[in-house]
């Protein structure tokens, strides 16, 4: 029996990451309802849970891929990798009313502008604290704080060293489960009850994956929203941090 299930596991590791991701949802949204009654997402529960299960993974098979290097998930490869991921950010976005995304105008603008130079000043502020100083790492961990995908493709784009690669994603990381975890408590509080608000928050805030499950425990019918202007950060992001940003960081140091 344990021999079938293993060649099934290697022969359809797709299907078994998903019944993987599946359960662990399935989990997740249990402890969300009973335990925290929906003050705290689902969706933020699963991905500390899948940290986590990732960590342990690279402990248990000193690899690289967390739970990906065990033969049994290798399908996770596939289902987390950037074709799955951009397919539902784009699925995602073809729910907005665009006659409610007009709405936003400048605010929405300027919140994208904020949304992604605050956070890299801050990155860098503090990348600087720790003693770094080369411009290549200081953008790099800068672009880290915008998201944790703009980090990696900064630090490909300009070659940062692997460490301060996966630092910059940590920072990312870090940033998207703090935005989803806190988003439901401080809702009430900036009024973020609407499609326009939404799409500010997500504009300030970038982070697709922390705002989308923000929103999510805040109102779902506001998730669209936020999802598409973070999903316009992110891309502003890689396109300014190895480029414009980079070129002032060296001019600056």
């Amino acid at each position: 029996m344990i021999e079938i299930l293993q060649k099934l596991a290697g022969e359809q590791g797709l299907i078994v990451a998903f019944v993987a991701v599946g359960a662990l949802m399935l989990v997740s949204a249990w402890v969300s309802r009973t335990v925290t009654f929906g003050r705290i997402h689902a969706s933020a529960l699963a991905i500390v849970c899948a940290l986590f299960l990732a960590w342990l993974g690279g402990i248990y098979t000193g690899g690289k891929k967390g739970l990906a290097d065990i033969p049994a998930f290798a399908g996770l490869t596939l289902l987390g990798g950037a074709m799955l991921r951009d397919f539902a950010i784009v699925a995602t976005a073809f729910e907005v009313d665009v006659a409610e995304a007009r709405r936003a105008g400048m605010m929405g603008v300027t919140a994208l502008a904020l949304g992604t130079i605050v956070p890299f000043v801050m990155g860098v502020a503090i990348a600087w604290t720790f003693g770094y100083r080369d411009a290549v790492t200081l953008t790099t961990l800068g672009a880290g704080a915008v998201t944790y995908i703009v980090g990696p493709v900064t630090g490909a784009a300009l070659g940062a060293s692997s460490p301060i690669i996966a630092l910059s994603i940590a920072t990312g990381v870090l940033k998207a489960v703090l935005v989803m975890t806190t988003t439901p408590f401080v809702a009430p509080l900036i009024g973020l009850n609407n499609p326009r608000s939404a799409m500010i928050f997500g504009g300030l805030m970038g982070t697709v994956s922390g705002v989308t499950g923000g929103l999510a425990a805040t109102d779902a019918r506001l998730v669209p929203y936020g999802a598409l202007t973070a999903t316009f950060h992110t891309g502003i992001g890689c396109l300014l941090c190895p480029s414009l940003f980079f070129i002032i960081i060296s001019r600056m140091l």
